[in-house]
Order: structure tokens, then sequence, then C-alpha cells
């Protein structure tokens, strides 16, 4: 435990992205400020609420800004930059300013009454705390069958995350620290937290039904997440080209004795075009293929070579 820290009443903030959720921000601006009021004698009265606008297009940004509470911080990025770098930004601007903070979603459909278990795990030792789904019995049959494989692919690939886990978390200060001196800028935050190696604990919940508005994590937006998770912690892709490359010369040399040894022993010999035409298509798609995957680990290399910023800050209003 950290001895900075004051553990009885610790400041709290909530960190809470957004990208064009006009239809639920006002509701969800005063849910987590009264909770943060109903917290009040177990959390310091500083705390806050964050909110990041990730580039909205919409009119969120502007019912936000005119319903602001006390406590209430809005950071504007310069543009969409994608829900990780959204936390990030949320988390790099708390982590002076706070003992511990809680990301969570805008859309309310993870259960902000686990808060309270959250802090007492934290109040207890664990620098990090994962909010993991009981089930998946609220979604539907696509996206059930889509989140399992996501995790079924991350574990096959080695990537070391919580099943069910997405972005609902608490971060201790030192957490919040530690992240920040990571500067990748393909960020894969599920991934990230593990490896810091401070104690953690899980709290479960239930997901609710979204009140309004729809969902704007869409099925590219998975793939994309999961294929940069991939890269991000895993070798395995690259290694099972190179062995698949293995197998095949392998097998390919085989069949080089068996027709040196089919020319010599025998006479009745017939040329066929399906010998000829698989073994070319079959080994330009394997070539074609390797190569992509090659290619998608050196773009990741460009990107982090240029060092760009992952995100730019438009403006930040404050109300303490």
């Amino acid at each position: 435990m950290d001895k900075n820290v004051n553990y009885d009443k610790p400041i709290l903030a909530f960190i809470v992205p957004f990208y064009n959720e006009e239809e639920i921000i006002l509701k969800s601006l005063t849910i987590f400020y009264n909770k943060l009021i109903s917290l009040n004698n177990i959390i310091n009265n500083k705390s806050f609420i964050i909110f990041v606008n990730d580039g909205s297009t919409d009119n969120s940004k502007n019912l936000l800004k005119s319903n602001i509470k006390n406590n209430t911080v809005i950071i504007s990025l310069s543009k969409n930059k994608g829900h990780q770098n959204a936390l990030l930004a949320g988390m790099e601007y708390a982590k002076d300013k706070c003992d511990f903070a809680i990301s969570i979603d805008c859309d309310l459909e993870q259960d902000i009454n686990k808060v309270d278990e959250f802090i007492e795990h934290f109040k207890n030792g664990s620098e990090i705390v994962f909010g993991v789904r009981e089930n998946r019995n609220s979604d539907n049959l696509f996206k059930k069958l889509s989140a399992i494989s996501f995790y079924k692919i991350m574990k096959f690939f080695g990537v070391n995350i919580i099943e069910n886990h997405a972005d609902y978390r608490l971060l201790s200060n030192r957490a919040l620290n530690l992240i920040s001196s990571y500067r990748e800028v393909n960020l894969f935050l599920r991934g990230m937290f593990l490896e810091l190696g401070l104690k953690h604990s899980i709290v479960y919940f239930k997901v609710s039904k979204r009140d309004a508005g729809k969902s704007k994590y869409t099925l590219k937006k998975m793939l994309s997440l999961a294929l940069n998770g991939i890269t991000s912690f895993s070798l395995t892709p690259l290694r099972l080209v190179s062995l698949l490359g293995f197998i095949i010369s392998f097998v390919s040399a085989l069949f080089v004795i068996y027709g040196i040894a089919m020319a010599i022993f025998s006479s009745s010999v017939v040329p066929g075009w399906a010998s000829t035409i698989v073994p070319i298509y079959f080994l330009g798609g394997l070539q074609i293929f390797s190569l992509g995957i090659i290619g998608e680990y050196i773009g990741k290399i460009y990107l982090e070579t240029k060092s760009r910023p992952r995100y730019l800050i438009k403006d930040i209003i404050e109300k303490f």
C-alpha cells in the first residue's frame, strides 16, 4: 500500500470517455455526479469526474458544457482518436490529481453501484481492480459469438488478458503513473495493466441495457482492437509463418524426391496440370498472406518510430 495515500478519505477521479452520446450524456452526468455525492463518507470531497470527448461531432460537448456541475472536468480531443487514447488522456490528466481513478463507459451499461466494492478492494491494498462481466446473457447471438471468438483468438496468440473485462477498472495513483510511462503509439490497455505486476483483484458485475442511443463499438473497431492487441503483445503470428514455411519446404522436398524417383523408376508418368497449378496458387496465396502479417508489424514499427502524439487536446473545461 502507498504510504502517501490517505486510505480513509482518498481522492477519486471518474474517467468517462464518450463519442457522439448526446442522447444519454446528461443522464450520465447526473448519475455519475450523484454517485460521487453518495460516496462522500468514504472518499475525499475533492473527488471529481473527467469526461473525455473523443472528437464528438454531435451536440454532446455543448450539452455537457451547458449543464456542467461542480467537481467536473471536460477534456476535448482535437479529433476522434479512439476509445483507448481517450481513456489514456483521462488517465494522464488524473494521475497527479487523485489517489485512484475508475474508468467507466458513458453508456451506463456497466453497473456503477459496484464502485463501492471497487473502493473496498482498493482500501484493502489492490492497486488495480478489474470489472468483469458475470455473463453475456444480454448480448445478441452475433455479439456473443464475436466476443467469445475475440478472447479465444487473443489467448491462442498468447496475449495475457482477463476474459470479459473491457475498460471498467480502478487504478491506483501508482498504476496511473506507471501506465503513463509507456510511450507506445499502438495502445491495447487491457493487456498493458497485467504487465505492470501490481496487486490486482476482480469485481464481477451485470450489464444493463443501454437506455438511449446505440453502441459506437462496431465490428470494425472490435477487429481493429483484436489485431492491435495481437501485434502489440505477441510474436506468435510471425513464428507461425516461419513454422508454416518450414513445413511447406519439408513437404516440397518430399515431393521433389518422389518426382525424381518416379522419373527414374517409372515410364508411365503423365504430367498433369493440377500438380502444377495447385502448388502455384497455394504457395502464392501463402506468400501474400505471410507478407501481410509481416507488413502489419512493419507498419507498427513505422508508427512507433515517428513518435507522433497519441492524442491532442483541443481544450479543457474545469469547474471546481
